[in-house]
């Protein structure tokens, strides 16, 4: 009876504090600012970043078997870590390995979350589901509470973006167990945005959607925007010309990659604005764009960071890089009383900078915004690459298509080999686009060439690396 009284001790100290720092807004603050927030200074993010830490630290070990035991294993009291300086120096990354295997060891909710049972039955709102691409699925049950968090979150993020009252949206989402659309489509609601759902069609009916509906908004994939574009090109219809603005993007990388940007913009003819975050630590938006994003050299994002902690590691040692060097994202997760984090390993490769922006915001930038994650990481003899290299070189090659794929196998000598599939309407281009990949990459690989529109498109994550290799 003392374990189960402490855990709801602390678990109403948490929802306290998140209480104390929630809103509940139709409407923004300001012209520029959906939350007062928005223009926190540095010093009041890391207060309030602080007091958070405090009481999260207990609650999680006393809510989370999963917590508990890592903190029982390192030898760390949960009051041993009571700010963001004492969670650096104490506590070590918590990777999706550790939670996959907690996963397995628990089906089919593990023990990492902190909604129960008992919190599902009595405030549950939805489940969630990582896509299990990398390894067992991560679930996760959030609370009516975490409801009204995740709101207010992404109302900042997609107020930040551009998007108003009358901007209709067309959100093209399966609408499954997966994060993105479910959190956009939360946040229009709050913001008085109206929608219109575009879930269980084809990209022919959803074309003809925008023509005869015109909305100003479109959700979607990055993948998804170019391969809608070229289905209305197919029909005679120049997507430049419709109704469109702005391209609410999440899912994959896309702003931090060269020509992609650009091309989905001039396709377009509109503003393409990020959504970014993961289910396990950052299930509403975590980065997210502001009127500045595109006006330097190299765009960014900012990063909802009075709401949450994000750092960079090394992606070898895991040790804390310093500010504007390349590094991985970890997230801690302040704002949820189901899916608390310290310090989860997201993965994405960025460079953090804390200088002001000229929209007025304090909060962390994200430069170069983000460039995929290390589980993407292309071993091949012994070089290494990530897919967004590859995706540079095709973004870069005249009249190449929108879709790629790269295929790893092993041939009969045991040799590990690379095919690249690019969509061009020149075979003889092969030649060329292998040489532009060996010179990025470092690596030889086969090219083959085929018809536009030949290669799978999908609604959400492209799968582009097809990995056929022998173990051994």
């Amino acid at each position: 009876m003392a374990s189960k009284t402490r855990a709801e001790s602390t678990r109403t100290a948490w929802r306290e504090v998140l209480e104390k720092y929630r809103e509940d807004r139709s409407a923004p603050d300001s012209p520029a600012y959906w939350s007062p927030m928005d223009t926190w200074s540095r010093e009041r993010i890391r207060e309030v970043q602080d007091e958070k830490i405090g009481a999260v630290a207990p609650f999680l070990y006393e809510n989370s078997a999963f917590y508990r035991a890592r903190f029982d294993r390192l030898g760390v009291a949960p009051t041993d870590i009571r700010s963001v300086e004492t969670m650096l120096a104490n506590w070590p990354v918590v990777t999706k390995q550790e939670m996959m295997a907690d996963a397995a060891a628990h089906p089919p909710y593990g023990t990492y979350s902190t909604c129960g049972p008992a919190e599902w039955d009595d405030r549950g709102w939805m489940l969630f589901s990582s896509s299990g691409s990398t390894g067992v699925p991560r679930v996760f049950r959030y609370t009516q509470f975490d409801l009204t968090l995740w709101e207010q979150a992404n109302a900042r993020a997609l107020y930040s973006g551009g998007l108003r009252t009358g901007d209709a949206a067309f959100v093209m989402g399966g609408f499954g167990p997966h994060v993105f659309a479910w959190g956009v489509q939360y946040a229009l609601r709050k913001m008085g945005i109206p929608v219109i759902p575009g879930g269980g069609m084809d990209a022919k009916a959803r074309a003809a959607i925008i023509q005869r509906f015109e909305p100003k908004v479109l959700v979607c994939t990055p993948s998804y925007a170019l391969y809608l574009a070229r289905t209305m090109q197919a029909q005679g219809v120049d997507p430049a010309t419709t109704s469109v603005r702005w391209i609410i993007q999440g899912g994959e990388p896309f702003s931090g990659v060269p020509g992609t940007l650009a091309r989905i913009q001039e396709l377009w003819d509109a503003t393409a604005v990020e959504f970014y975050g993961c289910t396990e630590a950052s299930p509403h938006c975590g980065g997210y764009s502001c009127p500045e994003y595109q006006a330097g050299d190299e765009p960014f994002i900012h990063f909802l960071d009075d709401i949450q902690v994000w750092e960079t590691v090394d992606p070898d040692t895991l040790d804390p890089v310093a500010a504007g060097e390349r590094g991985i994202s970890v997230c801690t997760n302040l704002h949820s009383e189901s899916a608390a984090q310290l310090r989860f390993l997201v993965g994405d490769y960025t460079r953090l900078s804390d200088e002001p922006c000229a929209c007025g915001r304090n909060h962390l930038k994200g430069l170069g915004c983000m460039t995929g994650r290390a589980d993407d990481l292309i071993n091949l003899r012994g070089i290494k690459f990530f897919p967004v290299q590859i995706e540079e070189v095709v973004r870069s090659f005249p009249g190449a298509g929108d879709e790629f794929q790269i295929r790893l196998s092993t041939q009969p000598d045991g040799l590990d080999v690379m095919t690249v599939v690019v969509e061009h309407d020149d075979p003889s281009a092969a030649e060329a686009i292998a040489r532009d990949v060996r010179s990025r990459c470092e690596v030889r690989a086969t090219v083959q060439v085929v018809a536009p529109d030949t290669l799978p498109k999908t609604e959400m994550k492209a799968k582009r690396v097809v990995d056929e290799r022998r173990a051994g």
